[in-house]
Order: C-alpha cells, then sequence, then structure tokens
C-alpha cells in the first residue's frame, strides 16, 4: 500500500480509502465487518463515511453506516492506527426532503455541533479525524448538474463564516483533527483558504469530488487547486456507479447490482457514456487488466489525488480494486486514455 499525506495535516493516509455508501443497504453488518478486516489486513487505514449512509438515503436507514462501523470499531478494540472521514449533510437536493435529518439539515453552528456529536456516538469514537460537509449548502453545480447561471439562494444559507467557527469550535474540543469539504466548486475551496488566511479559521484539509474516465471534471479548476494549495482531492464513485467495471456493457443488468436495484442513479447513463467505456474497455485489453483496474488505477497515479474511495459488495471486487495500487499504466496506455478523452470528453459531469 502507498501511504500519503492529507493536506497539510499530520496524517498519512493510505492510497485507497474503503468507502461505506452501501453498508446497510446492499451490505449487511457482518459484511461491512468482513470489508473492514481485509481492507485493514492489506493496509488501507482510511475509511470513509457520512451520517447519510447508506445510499439511497431513507428514513429507516439514516445512521445505519456509521452504526456498523462504530460496531466493528468496538469489537476492534484500536482506533488510534486509523483516519476515520465522516460527513454532516448539506440541504436535500432531491425530492425527499429529508426532513427526518435535524427537521432540514443546515450547516449552522448549531447543528454541526449536533450532527458531529450523533455521528461520534454512533460511531463509538472519541474524535474523528476528519468532518467534511457533505456538499454545499448554497445553489452550485453538483451532482451532475451544469448550467448555474443565476444566484436564487442569496440571503437564504447559512454563513460560511459560521459554519468554519463550528468547525474550530469542534477542534478546539477535541472531536475533531481536522474538516473537509466535499462535492465543491474552486471557488468554495479558495474561499474556505482565504478565510483561513484571513480570519484564522481552520485550514480545509481535502476535498471529496467525483473524479473517474467518464468524469474528469475536476481537472479544470480544482486540480490546480489541490496542487498549489496542497489541499489533498479525495476522488470518489472513481468506477462510475460500477459502469466503469463493464458489467453493465451491452445493456446487461447484473442481479443486485446498485443501477439495477435503483433507479435513480443515472448519472453515469448518459449520451456517449457507453462508448467511452467500450473504448476503455479495449485499453485495458491492449494492457492485460479489467477495465476495473484501468480506471482505478489511472486515478491513482494522479498527482492531485491523495486518495481514491472505492465502495464495494464483494469480496471479490474489494480484492481487486485494493490490488490495483499495485498497477502502473505506461505512458502509451495514458496517451490512449487521453485520446479517448479528447473525443468523448466527460460524458458525465
Amino acid at each position: 500500500m502507498q501511504y500519503r499525506e492529507l493536506g497539510r495535516t499530520n496524517l498519512r493516509v493510505s492510497a485507497i480509502c474503503l468507502g461505506t455508501m452501501t453498508w446497510g443497504e446492499q451490505n449487511s453488518e457482518a459484511e461491512a465487518h468482513a470489508q473492514l478486516d481485509y481492507a485493514t489486513e492489506n493496509g488501507v487505514n482510511f475509511i470513509d463515511t457520512a451520517e447519510l449512509y447508506p445510499v439511497p438515503p431513507r428514513a429507516q436507514t439514516y445512521g445505519r453506516t456509521e452504526r456498523y462501523l462504530g460496531s466493528w470499531l468496538e469489537k476492534r478494540g484500536r482506533r488510534d492506527d486509523l483516519v476515520i472521514a465522516s460527513k454532516i449533510a448539506g440541504p436535500s437536493r432531491g425530492e425527499d426532503r429529508q426532513n427526518y435529518i435535524r427537521g432540514g439539515a443546515r450547516f449552522t453552528r448549531a447543528q454541526i455541533h449536533r450532527a458531529c456529536d450523533a455521528s461520534l456516538e454512533r460511531l463509538r469514537s472519541d474524535y474523528i479525524d476528519l468532518y467534511q460537509m457533505h456538499w454545499p449548502e448554497r445553489e452550485v453545480n453538483c451532482f451532475g448538474r451544469l448550467g448555474l447561471e443565476a444566484l436564487s439562494d442569496e440571503g437564504e444559507v447559512t454563513s460560511l463564516e459560521e459554519s468554519l467557527e463550528a468547525m474550530q469550535e469542534l477542534v478546539e474540543a477535541g472531536k475533531i483533527r481536522h474538516f473537509g469539504l466535499s462535492n465543491e466548486t474552486p471557488w468554495g475551496v479558495m474561499e474556505c483558504l482565504r478565510r483561513h488566511r484571513m480570519q484564522g479559521l481552520p485550514r480545509v484539509a481535502s476535498v471529496q469530488n467525483p473524479y473517474n474516465l467518464l468524469n474528469r471534471s475536476y481537472e479544470v479548476g480544482l486540480a490546480e487547486v489541490s496542487l498549489r494549495e496542497k489541499v489533498g482531492m479525495l476522488a470518489y464513485s472513481p468506477l462510475a456507479f460500477g459502469v466503469l467495471t463493464g458489467k453493465y456493457r451491452h445493456g446487461a443488468k447484473p442481479e443486485n447490482a446498485r443501477l439495477t436495484r435503483f433507479s435513480r442513479f443515472q448519472r453515469y447513463n448518459k449520451p456517449g457514456a457507453s462508448a467511452a467505456v467500450e473504448e476503455y474497455a479495449a485499453i485495458g485489453e491492449r494492457a492485460g487488466i479489467s477495465l476495473a483496474t484501468l480506471a482505478l488505477a489511472f486515478i491513482n497515479q494522479r498527482a492531485f489525488v491523495t486518495s481514491t474511495i472505492i465502495g464495494v459488495t464483494t469480496r471479490e471486487q474489494l480484492e481487486e480494486n485494493i490490488a490495483s495500487i499495485s498497477t502502473t499504466l505506461a505512458p502509451d496506455t495514458l496517451a490512449a486514455i487521453d485520446a479517448v478523452h479528447a473525443r468523448i470528453g466527460n460524458p458525465c459531469p
């Protein structure tokens, strides 16, 4: 396993991070514990969860994923050799208004404190290493949305200053070590950095955004921010909800697969995606590796990526995903990937 510094913190995290959003929906508690056992035995020390998980979010399952991680931590009896990240949910972006989350999730001082305390209780831990705002409270392009042309939320969202002050209070109380962002924009990251410099508010350690062969939009503006400001990128959806494993090729609908079970996940089912997948699969075949390994190895080699967040439902998937850290793509393979991207660029932003 490779280890990298998380932003400008003193934390060193594994280049593969174990994601958890399937636990409590597609995976049982016993399966979650088995994933954790295998991952940590193979060098993974970084685990990412969220109060919202599992996904798709439902009132009946809210917080279940953190509870599964907490029961494993209690059984394991060790905590300090791991880096655990969690997230506070923002306002609902879907039809489900998610009022079961504190009557409507916001990033107010009171809600940040309340959410953190609840996550700590579920995790059975005294602290969270990295506490992230799951998505901006303000109106932004995220979760596949494009076309932000006007601001309709001015005066209606919690001030960033209030949110960052609350994060500072959590740091001072020893409840969190660092804070991070997720589904953020270049403006959001730089504004947090500006407030750190001008007001002494806590420095953002990382930004967790989607990044994969079908969505390389992070490269447009945020990659430079990550490199120049040392704000680590945590890449989620590296396999595009499984589309980049090839299991949905030619219209296949594998039983119990995420896109088979949940019709709401259409982010990676857009024009151009299927054609791009076929070309990337051919590149993998020429390189003698699977499409999934190709997709993960590509991300693992990006200089601005601190860790690649994998999410699996089976032991076989977990083994292959972790093993991807041992694959280095040759220059001709990287050139072939870029050639496809030049012709079919970001089909699924």
